[in-house]
C-alpha cells in the first residue's frame, strides 16, 4: 500500500536518475518553499555514490534529507479515475478499495502510489495511480543500496513532465520517451481540462511502428467514446526535441489530418528541480516504497546514529578527562592571580562600599522627607470640613495611618474621604497613585448628645524605592 507523504519541513533532497552505463544525482537546498540547485554528480552505474551526498548523518534530524529515485517506467502500470472526494486520504482510501479493478497483477505481489492532479470539478479529485510489480521493486530498491543509496521515495519522471504545463480543453498529450534501446510514447487523454485515461505504449522496431502505433491510439479512442469521455483525435500536443519532432509530427499529420502543437520538453535537471518542488510543497502524493523497506531504513539510520553517538561519546570523555586536568592547572594558575588583584583591590573596595552605604542612606531619608510631604499633602488636601484630623503617623516610610474625629452622623464623610485618598495621584509622575492600597476605616463612637466617633485607617504607600 502507498504511504502518504508526511508534511514535513525538508532541507535538503537528492534526485537520482538510474542508467545502463552512467547515472546522475542532483542535489537540492530549500529556503522555505523556495528550491536552490546545489551540488550535482555523474558517476557509472554500479559504482558506490560519494557518501557526503546520499548518505544521512547527525544534522538530518534537526535538517531532514530526502532521497528520492526514479524508476524506470517500463516497471510501472498507470491509471487514472476521477473520485467524489475533497481529501487526499478519503481518495487514497477509495483507491485502495478498487485495487482488485485497477491493477493487472494480484494485489499480493505490488506496491502501488497516487498523485493527484489539480480539478476543476468541485468535490471530486483528479487522481494517477502508479502500480509496480513488488519483486521488481525490491531489485531495484537492492541495486540502489548497493551503491549506497537508501531512498526515501521513488518517483516517475515523466508526471513532472505531465504536471509542466496545465493542458486546456479536449485532445491528447503524447510523450515520446527512450529509456536505452527501448522506446515508449505516454499518452494523455484530455477532456474539458481533466485528465481521462493514460497510457503506456510500447513503440515497436521496424517500419511498420506507424501503423502499429496509430491503431493503438484509435482502439484507446473507441474505448473512449464507449465510456464517456472520447470524442476522437481532433487535436494533439507533441512533447518532444528536435529530433522527436522531426519524426513523429510528420507520422501524425499525415495519419491522422489534424494539427500539432509542439510542446519543448523539460531537460532531466529540470525535471529533478520540479521533483524537488513537489516535495517542498508537501504535494499530494504517496510513495512506491514498501513499509518494510522503509522502516528497515529508518531503523539502519538509527542505529548508525546510535553507534556513531557512542564512538563520539567515548572519543569526548577522553578528551574530557586530558581537558580537565589542563583546565585544573589554568584555574589554579588564574586564581592565584585573581587573589592577588583581590588583595590589591580591597582597600579601595571597602571604601567603596562604606561610600555607597552613605549614599542610600542620604537617598531613603531624602525619599521618605518627600513620601511624608506628599502624605500629609494628600490628608490635608482631601479631608472634608465635618471631619478633625488629629493625628498622622508614617510608619517606616510603608505605611501611613491616619486617625481623626467626626459627628456621629458623618460616616458618609468618612467613607468618602476613605475613597479619596486610595485615588489619589501624585503631582508629576503621570497620574501614578500615591496608595497602593488604602483599607477600610475602624471608627468607634461615643453615646450621649454630640456625640463624637474616632476614626482611623492605614494607607500602603506606593513606593518603587522601598522593598
Amino acid at each position: 500500500m502507498g504511504e502518504k507523504m508526511k508534511n514535513t519541513r525538508i532541507h535538503t533532497c537528492n534526485v537520482l536518475q538510474p542508467g545502463a552505463e552512467k547515472m546522475r544525482l542532483w542535489q537540492f537546498g530549500f529556503s522555505g518553499s523556495e528550491v536552490r540547485p546545489g551540488r550535482e554528480h555523474t558517476g557509472a552505474t554500479g559504482q558506490p555514490l560519494p557518501p557526503e551526498l546520499a548518505a544521512k548523518g547527525w544534522q538530518c534530524l534537526w535538517q531532514p534529507k530526502v532521497n528520492v529515485a526514479w524508476l524506470p517506467i517500463e516497471q510501472v502500470f498507470l491509471r487514472v479515475v476521477q473520485l467524489p472526494a475533497k481529501e487526499f486520504s478519503e481518495a487514497l482510501a477509495m483507491v485502495e478499495l478498487q485495487l482488485e479493478k485497477l491493477s493487472p497483477l494480484p494485489v499480493a505481489q505490488i506496491v502501488w502510489s497516487a498523485e493527484v492532479l489539480p480539478s476543476s470539478v468541485a468535490g471530486e479529485l483528479t487522481v494517477i495511480v502508479l502500480i509496480a510489480a513488488r519483486n521488481a521493486v525490491e531489485k531495484f530498491l537492492g541495486g540502489l543500496e548497493e551503491q549506497g543509496y537508501l531512498a526515501d521515495r521513488l518517483e516517475l519522471p515523466v508526471l513532472r513532465q505531465l504536471q509542466a504545463r496545465p493542458f486546456e480543453g479536449d485532445g491528447v498529450w503524447l510523450c515520446p520517451i527512450t529509456e536505452g534501446a527501448k522506446e515508449y510514447c505516454l499518452a494523455g487523454w484530455w477532456q474539458n481540462g481533466l485528465l481521462r485515461n493514460l497510457n503506456l505504449l510500447r513503440i515497436s522496431a521496424g517500419p511498420d511502428w506507424k501503423r502499429v502505433f496509430l491503431e493503438e491510439m484509435t482502439q484507446i479512442s473507441w474505448a473512449g467514446e464507449m465510456e464517456g469521455w472520447g470524442r476522437g483525435i481532433h487535436r494533439i500536443v507533441l512533447v518532444g526535441g528536435p529530433e522527436t519532432v522531426s519524426v513523429w509530427e510528420p507520422a501524425l499529420a499525415e495519419a491522422l489530418g489534424v494539427a500539432i502543437e509542439l510542446q519543448a520538453p523539460l531537460a532531466a535537471s529540470d525535471l529533478a528541480a520540479a521533483n524537488a518542488r513537489c516535495l517542498a510543497g508537501a504535494g499530494m502524493s504517496a510513495s512506491l516504497i514498501p513499509a518494510e523497506f522503509a522502516t528497515r531504513y529508518r531503523q539502519q539510520f538509527v542505529d548508525r546514529l546510535w553507534m556513531r553517538g557512542l564512538g563520539a561519546i567515548v572519543g569526548l570523555y577522553i578528551l574530557g578527562v586530558v581537558f580537565y586536568f589542563l583546565g585544573v592547572q589554568v584555574i589554579h594558575f588564574q586564581a592565584y592571580r585573581v587573589e592577588a588583584k583581590v588583595s590589591a583591590l580591597s582597600g579601595q573596595y571597602t571604601n567603596a562600599m562604606q561610600i555607597k552605604a552613605r549614599l542610600q542612606v542620604l537617598q531613603d531619608q531624602v525619599n521618605l522627607k518627600y513620601a511624608a510631604l506628599e502624605c500629609w499633602k494628600a490628608a490635608a488636601t482631601l479631608l472634608p470640613q465635618d471631619l478633625t484630623l488629629t493625628d498622622l503617623s508614617l510608619l517606616q516610610g510603608k505605611s501611613l495611618t491616619i486617625h481623626g474625629t467626626a459627628p456621629a452622623d458623618q460616616v458618609d464623610r468618612i467613607i468618602q474621604y476613605n475613597q479619596a485618598m486610595s485615588r489619589y495621584r501624585m503631582d508629576g509622575t503621570n497620574g501614578q497613585l500615591l496608595f497602593s492600597k488604602v483599607q477600610p476605616y475602624n471608627s468607634s463612637s461615643r453615646a450621649g448628645a454630640g456625640a463624637q466617633q474616632s476614626w482611623d485607617f492605614a494607607c500602603e504607600l506606593n513606593r518603587k524605592d522601598v522593598e
